[in-house]
């Protein structure tokens, strides 16, 4: 490990009419085509290059209403002309905003938007993969790399559409698909049930699907081949420290990545070092992001950077003993940064050693001013600052830091503020961090409160960390009462005859009212008994949708349907 060390430390878009672009996997915008999906199609405009021109004339903006109407229209092209199942279509029409755009741009979009762009896809049939990419997070700069040579059309790579929805149902955020496809396409090409499997695989160590779910997102490579013996060595490690991989998933996000390898070899030193299981434990429940952020790098880093000043191993170990607090976050920063303050007004590396190994309590828990302004405050050059520090280095330190002093008290927080604060911190935000000021904005009530509310949720049969993770999705769950919260899980376990997992996949159905949740089920429920729509259909497509286009596909689809909506508005009324 030591010997790894030193390499640780050392120091929108244009739309050319007459512009030929000869890529086999780009739509045609323009001449009509008949050709089968299975050759090559030799287009005149590619949506994505001309995305990625300057000069484009559809670069000025669209109203909301003719880019409302391309979405409608969008969608009941892949609908019901190219037999996309309701859930694709809709996700694609409204998550794929440049391919749209490029689309508009086509047509006079002051006129009938609907019209001309249903006319238009009639005749100009689109490459598939486009939008369906683009809905899955991809930028249109990345597109280009990824759509398959001589494909149009999504029904022709059936492997790649049927992983896509086994990622869905199992509960990975589309957003998300696009990242994994980048960084593990491999997992696309498993065969059908192939992907069920692993994902299971995974559940069946103990961990939670909701955890399962954030970290194959931000770590897809885990889906590769069999189940990963590094990860499996941190998750048995994290068990024996009381822990847990679930515990990881708590601040796991879309925007991680983790080297498993060196998170275990992280915690392998500091048991080398003489950490205690206790003691590590704490440690990571009060600076998770020691583990986290880097997957330990930052371990290695301060280790190393305390041996390059000369101070040997077993005082490098005695000293982390001594002061566990050092490996806090924040803490090595500052350690860090007072190395850096003496190293820059000329201290040698012996003597550094020296004011490290005696005061590294005040040096991890004080950050400092430049030299060049503590240098003005004491009226010395950067020699005569450098000659006190040797004389006395604490008190010249001292100066030298923000801080007034140690012993400096923080104006106290109202209790309610605290009540609310140890409650986040416990649903896992860190203390004092962004996110947690951000949140105290978003929970409304007291601490107490919030925690009832969070326990009814559990108590209901969900698990504490999937209920975490759904407050953390969607705050306003927690801004209303228990009652209320109650009354919603019993219409839709009861009532309504949904798994409670459901809001799981779609949190956001706890914040709608009721009337909502009722009318609207109401008639989905008298649609399924006439045998007019699909069982189960998911919480988000019922009540996420406008009323506009609930009425289109959930009402006028029946003949008897809008006498029957009325006459169910007219109950709740």
């Amino acid at each position: 490990m030591i010997s790894q060390l030193n390499h640780l430390v050392l120091f929108v878009p244009v739309f050319e009419r007459t512009t030929f672009v000869q890529n086999p996997s780009s739509v045609s915008l323009k001449f009509q085509c008949f050709c089968s999906s299975r050759l090559t199609h030799h287009s005149k405009v590619s949506v994505i290059e001309s995305a990625q021109s300057p000069n484009s004339p559809f670069a000025n903006r669209v109203s909301r209403n003719a880019r409302t109407e391309a979405q409608a229209t969008l969608f009941d092209y892949l609908h019901c002309t190219r037999s996309f199942s309701f859930t694709d279509a809709e996700h694609i029409s409204k998550n794929s905003p440049i391919f749209l755009q490029n689309l508009l741009s086509n047509i006079d979009s002051e006129k009938d938007v609907a019209r001309s762009l249903t006319r238009f896809l009639r005749y100009n049939p689109i490459n598939e993969f486009e939008p369906f990419f683009e809905s899955l997070g991809l930028s249109p700069s990345e597109l280009l790399s990824f759509l398959p040579r001589h494909l149009m059309y999504l029904s022709d790579d059936c492997v790649l559409t049927d992983n896509v929805h086994a990622l869905c149902n199992y509960g990975i955020p589309r957003s998300n698909i696009g990242k994994m496809y980048k960084e593990a396409k491999e997992i696309f090409g498993y065969d059908y049930g192939v992907l069920a499997l692993k994902l299971q695989a995974y559940e069946n160590l103990g961990i939670s699907k909701a955890t399962v779910i954030k970290l194959v997102s931000c770590c897809p490579l885990l889906l590769v081949g069999g189940v990963n013996s590094d990860f499996v060595k941190v998750h048995e490690k994290l068990k024996r420290l009381g822990l847990g991989m679930d515990w990881i998933g708590g601040y796991a996000s879309g925007n991680s990545t983790y080297n498993w390898d060196r998170m275990f070899d992280t915690m392998d030193f500091l048991d080398k070092v003489g950490y205690t299981e206790e003691q590590m434990c704490v440690l990571f429940e009060l600076n998770p992001a020691l583990l986290l952020e880097g997957s330990g790098k930052n371990v290695y880093v301060l280790f190393g950077r305390l041996l390059k000043l000369g101070l040997e191993m077993n005082e490098v170990y005695s000293l982390f003993m001594q002061n566990p607090q050092v490996l806090s976050v924040k803490c090595m920063k500052n350690l860090l940064l007072a190395v850096d303050f003496l190293f820059e007004i000329g201290m040698g590396t012996e003597e550094m050693a020296d004011i490290v190994a005696n005061d590294v309590e005040f040096l991890s828990s004080s950050s400092f001013k430049r030299p060049k302004t503590v240098c003005k405050d004491l009226k010395v050059k950067r020699d005569g600052l450098l000659q006190m520090i040797k004389e006395d280095p604490h008190k010249v330190l001292t100066l030298a830091s923000k801080s007034k002093g140690k012993n400096q008290l923080i104006s106290p927080l109202p209790s309610k503020h605290l009540e609310k604060t140890s409650f986040l911190v416990r649903l896992g935000y860190i203390e004092n961090s962004d996110e947690m000021m951000k949140a105290l904005k978003k929970f409304r009530g007291r601490g107490d409160q919030l925690q009832e509310r969070f326990d009814c949720l559990v108590q209901a049969g969900l698990d504490c960390n999937v209920v975490s993770n759904i407050v953390k999705q969607a705050p306003h769950v927690l801004n209303q009462s228990k009652d209320v919260i109650e009354m919603k899980i019993s219409c839709l376990t009861n009532c309504l005859r949904y798994p409670l997992d459901s809001v799981v996949a779609f949190p956001a159905y706890l914040c709608y009212d009721m009337d909502r949740i009722n009318l609207r089920f109401s008639m989905y429920a008298w649609l399924r008994e006439k045998g007019a729509a699909k069982p189960m259909l998911s919480l988000s497509t019922l009540l996420a949708c406008s009323d506009a286009r609930f009425v289109k596909y959930y009402v006028d689809v029946h003949p008897e349907g809008p006498a029957m909506w009325e006459s169910f508005k007219m109950q709740k009324s």
